[in-house]
């Protein structure tokens, strides 16, 4: 299934979540999956699913194979963001606990 349909279903799964929203402004996060204002799944300007999530959680993924820590394109590797590899995770559980991780702030 290419990305974008494979987006459009996390965008979907949280719908009826009132405190979740669909970033819609142009540049870093447009498009981006929000929970009170702060981007917690999006699909980068290289067509990547790009996740915030704890940055133990984010080594785990990095450590199994599963996913990259994410770039922003300035050369700096982000601590508590993550790419996950196509086909090695489901996006949907994913995109819920990165939503969980900014509802519920940094542990």
């Amino acid at each position: 299934m290419p990305k974008a349909e494979k987006f459009d279903q996390v965008v979907k799964i949280f719908a009826g979540d009132p405190r979740v929203s669909l970033g819609g402004s142009k540049g870093f996060g447009s498009g981006a999956l929000k929970v009170n204002g702060k981007i917690f799944a999006m699909m980068s300007a290289k067509g990547e699913f790009v996740l915030k999530l704890p940055k133990e959680r984010v080594d785990e993924l990095v450590s199994k194979g599963q996913g990259e820590r994410f770039d922003p394109g300035r050369g700096r590797l982000m601590k508590e963001w993550v790419v996950i590899s196509s086909g090695s995770a489901s996006w949907t559980s994913l995109a819920r606990e990165a939503c969980d991780f900014m509802k519920h702030g940094k542990p």
